[in-house]
């Protein structure tokens, strides 16, 4: 057979060529995630990328904010950002860089490109800065305040640094070319107004450097090689390299863009993302239906099967949709192979199996999973009342139903088989339990052997079981694509993306299960503890995804 071809990776051949051509000796690339909110899918794929290829090659990744914007950075997405990046099984370079750590640097060059009649201070408004930078099919015109002198600059540039003007009075742009076709030319902002405090630097500074700015030097006082983005800052390499030209930095990094990461029926907005924390559609930015990193960990998605959908998208230079079954699909491929099995009743019926002793209890011993002899063997109480989940049981019903029917057989999951004989039903005529009869001496036998039963169900015993809540999460917009399909976002809500089950039934061995423990709930699909709520005083389980995709049966 074939080997499959590894997944494409454009920027593998770029550095292999570097190392071996010796332009390169050591590859160097960063992960520049802003502080501004907790990372998300698309990240995963970024952190990937950077991380995996400095492994690749036995070079070093580093970590570094992009903290230019202290209004909208918090300590907290700080904290969350590195929780994900080593979650995912990766581990930075050194120390934690932030763009503010530079902040002095980036000054005295944007004193230097000041003093080589390079940039200039700017009174323009921001209404007024619009309509001066011309259109993609028009020309800009120059400011009124481009020919300032040198002098005069840096006399009012010093006098921003110390305060003396308010937000948005004045701003610092490269003096490039107004008619550039490229947008980003035009005499792009390199410092603005903002009297807020950072959350690393406190009050020291009033004036912030522009992420265009910030970028390409913080690179290259890291000595960055590759410097990886995503497509959308193609446009913006030009004016990375004019910088690197134009200041006296020793590195040369080189940028370089692959097509960022979008799934289906997702969205990866921040702002978007926001307002569903900030509207309470969702519990938080780690709710485990948010695309967050922190979301998905909770809903129970591994680390390897993130990593492994990151590699089968492969890595390009197009932009494009991908079919978030994929992302499923290696999820439940994961789960599959490494989730131990265990049983647990969603909507409990008690079965009474009126020839067994009420006095007797045995422990059954069965495997933990059917082909994984190294995860062990798990002990399962067993006894005259069990519980069986409702939707198992029919007084009544056709041929093609493979569950408990009143004088029909049935084989409880690694016990024994059974018949029912009798429904119970209280005054109004529910069932509230099923009277069957054990078929002697079926315990661990063949359906070889001579006994037959129509289907299998999964069962707990009722002394033995614990009483759990269960939280079955869906994808939370019921549209292929939210962003595009409508202005109004909350118009495709999944009102069945969260269904929270209580009373569930699940067996012992599950009770002291620790969080974010995984297993796969027989014939109901894979779930985990919660990371945070579950407690063998109340256990709580996520459903992470089902044991196959229902979405496109259901016409979805």
């Amino acid at each position: 057979m074939t080997e499959a071809a590894p997944p494409a990776n454009f920027l593998h051949t770029i550095i292999a060529d570097d190392l071996a051509s010796g332009r390169r000796q050591q590859v160097v690339t960063r992960f520049p995630p802003e502080p501004n909110g907790y990372l998300h899918i698309g990240h995963a794929k970024s952190i990937s990328v950077n991380f995996g290829l400095a492994e690749a090659f036995g070079g070093v990744c580093n970590l570094r904010f992009d903290d230019t914007n202290p209004e909208k950075e918090d300590q907290e997405f700080i904290d969350s950002i590195q929780q994900d990046i080593r979650w995912l099984g990766y581990q930075w370079a050194g120390e934690v860089h932030y763009a503010s750590s530079y902040f002095q640097q980036l000054y005295d060059w944007a004193v230097h490109l000041v003093e080589q009649g390079h940039a200039y201070v700017c009174d323009l408004s921001a209404d007024e800065a619009r309509e001066y930078r011309g259109t993609l099919t028009e020309a800009g015109r120059n400011s009124p305040y481009r020919e300032r002198s040198v002098a005069e600059n840096l006399e009012l540039l010093a006098a921003m640094k110390a305060g003396e003007f308010d937000d948005g009075a004045k701003v610092l742009r490269a003096k490039i070319d107004m008619a550039a076709p490229n947008m980003n030319l035009r005499d792009p902002i390199i410092y603005r107004i903002r009297k807020v405090r950072h959350h690393q630097t406190g009050d020291d500074w009033c004036i912030y450097p522009t992420y265009d700015f910030a970028h390409g030097q913080g690179d290259a006082i890291e000595g960055v090689t590759h410097s990886i983005c995503t497509l959308e800052f193609e446009d913006h390499r030009p004016l990375y390299e004019w910088f690197l030209e134009h200041l006296p930095v020793e590195a040369a990094p080189r940028q370089y863009e692959f097509g960022r990461l979008n799934t289906s029926y997702t969205i990866t907005s921040k702002r978007k993302l926001k307002q569903l924390v900030d509207d309470n559609v969702v519990a938080g930015w780690d709710d485990p239906r948010m695309p967050t990193i922190a979301g998905m960990r909770r809903r129970g998605y591994t680390p390897a099967a993130l990593r492994k959908f990151c590699e089968m998208v492969g890595t390009t230079r197009g932009d494009g949709i991908v079919d978030v079954a994929m992302l499923e699909h290696a999820i439940r491929d994961d789960l599959n192979t490494n989730a131990p099995r265990a049983m647990c009743v969603l909507d409990p019926l008690k079965v009474v199996l009126v020839n067994y002793p009420e006095d007797q209890q045995q422990t059954l011993t069965v495997p933990s999973h059917p082909n994984r002899d190294d995860l062990g063997e798990r002990e399962l109480p067993f006894g005259r009342e069990l519980m069986i989940d409702r939707d198992d049981f029919r007084e009544e019903a056709n041929k093609k139903y493979k569950r408990l029917v009143i004088g029909k057989r049935v084989r409880l999951r690694n016990a024994c088989i059974i018949e029912a004989v009798e429904a119970i039903k209280d005054s109004e005529g529910n069932i509230v339990k099923v009277h069957c009869r054990m078929i002697e001496d079926t315990f661990g036998k063949d359906p070889a052997d001579g006994v037959k039963a129509k289907g299998v169900i999964h069962w707990v015993a009722a002394h033995g079981g614990q009483r759990a809540e269960l939280r079955i999460y869906d994808r939370l917009f019921n549209h292929e694509a939210p962003d595009k399909g409508s202005d109004d976002l909350m118009s495709y809500i999944n009102p069945e993306s969260l269904l929270v089950k209580q009373g569930c039934w699940i067996e012992p061995g599950l009770v002291d299960a620790a969080p974010e423990s995984h297993f796969q709930f027989e014939r109901e699909g894979y779930f985990v503890a919660d990371r945070y709520d579950h407690s063998s005083d109340t256990p709580v389980f996520n459903l992470t995804i089902g044991l196959r995709d229902t979405w496109a049966s259901a016409g979805s």
